[in-house]
């Protein structure tokens, strides 16, 4: 029993470092509507923040790490839990008894598997900078990421792609809000439980919107 609260702890520690990541994420890439100057001088800043206390793009590498150590702990604690789950269930009234529950957990480990696949393509085309589908070139459009990210969206089946990965984001952070609340003891009255869920609907639309703006606008010639 102690062991699945601390990996629902851990799940949920790990889910809100994710939660403000994409945030501020999402921040940066709204930057593309100020231009193109713009855009890059905030991706130039990124590389230099924190000097000289840190070495060049030495805050984005304890970023990188720190994030990349969460996913490996969101993603453990998730897998061990729906094995923990599937075990349980060994009745037919167990499984009708959490028909509900079960339905939004199968979503979950869904849709977060569609979000995982997502990432290594999004690190590939934009991070690692090795895969660019609409000039075949490599790397991060010599040094111009704003380029980057233009080509990338211009192709309609990539950005139909990005979109839906927003709907699979916009989901997984409304229903991962009121477990991460649940599991840190957040809910326990009604009007808790009520903010908790208005804040999961907030985010969700927030986030998922902020991101979806940039490569529509792009498909749109808005962006370009």
């Amino acid at each position: 029993m102690r062991s699945t609260i601390a990996l629902k702890m851990l799940m949920a520690v790990s889910g809100l470092i994710f939660v403000g990541y994409v945030v501020a994420h999402m921040y940066g890439n709204l930057k593309a509507f100020s231009g193109q100057e713009a855009f890059n001088d905030y991706a130039h800043h990124l590389r230099e923040l924190g000097e000289p206390l840190l070495p060049h793009e030495g805050f984005l590498w304890i970023a990188r790490v720190v994030l990349l150590l969460s996913l490996f702990v969101h993603v453990y604690c998730a897998i061990a839990l729906w094995r923990r789950a599937g075990r349980a269930r060994t009745t037919k009234y167990v499984v009708k008894k959490n028909k509900h529950s079960s339905f939004s957990s199968h979503w979950m480990r869904w849709g977060g598997i569609t979000l995982l696949l997502f990432i290594v393509w999004h690190l590939l085309n934009f991070t690692v900078g090795r895969i660019n589908v609409n000039t075949g070139e490599t790397g991060d459009a010599a040094g111009d990421p704003y380029t980057l990210m233009v080509q990338s969206f211009e192709v309609p089946w990539l950005t139909a792609i990005y979109l839906l990965a927003m709907v699979a984001l916009a989901l997984h952070l409304h229903h991962g809000t009121w477990s991460a609340a649940q599991t840190l003891g957040l809910t326990n009255n009604a009007t808790s439980r009520r903010n908790a869920k208005a804040i999961g609907t907030i985010l969700a639309v927030v986030v998922a919107g902020g991101f979806s703006l940039v490569p529509i606008f792009v498909l749109a010639g808005v962006i370009d």
